[in-house]
């Protein structure tokens, strides 16, 4: 332990600072949903941010890896990504839909069966109070500082459970 170099104690705080914001990810996500601040769907989303985007608190963007190939899909995401730049909207991307399914419920089917759209989540804030939340400010504050290391959308990998 006393003989590890700068890059591999950095590493490890990277990682250990990446686990806790997917973990606060995962908490903003769980406290979002009841409070009906979730949005889903590259679509859903699109429309919602065309409509109030001062609402939006967070925009998370979902791949897998066959996801990676889909030119259409990467359309959508890059339009997606310069929209929430130009309105100051943090935006993750998440590597892990099948968990990403896991935590929104419903194993990422809708009620009728049919696959939910996971590749865009937004979660909003709710207009009854003002949200503060610990997790969402650890979420911004990661979003903030990827940023300013010219790193705009950055990577979360959400950890199976």
């Amino acid at each position: 332990m006393y003989n590890m170099t700068f890059e591999e104690l950095s590493g490890d705080y990277s990682q250990e600072r990446m686990d806790s914001v997917a973990t606060a990810l995962e908490e903003v996500l769980t406290s979002a949903l009841p409070q009906g601040s979730i949005t889903i769907g590259v679509y859903e989303a699109a429309k919602s941010l065309n409509v109030d985007p001062d609402n939006v608190v967070l925009c998370i963007l979902a791949t897998d890896d066959e996801d990676v190939k889909d030119v259409a899909l990467q359309i959508h995401f890059t339009l997606i990504q310069a929209f929430c730049c130009e309105n100051d909207i943090n935006i993750l991307r998440v590597n892990n839909t099948r968990r990403l399914a896991e935590i929104l419920g419903g194993g990422g089917k809708q009620s009728g069966g049919e696959p939910m759209d996971l590749h865009c989540v937004l979660v909003t804030s709710p207009h009854s109070t003002s949200w503060k939340d610990p997790a969402l400010s650890k979420v911004n504050r990661f979003c903030r500082e990827s940023r300013c290391m010219d790193q705009w959308v950055p990577i979360i990998n959400l950890p199976e459970r």
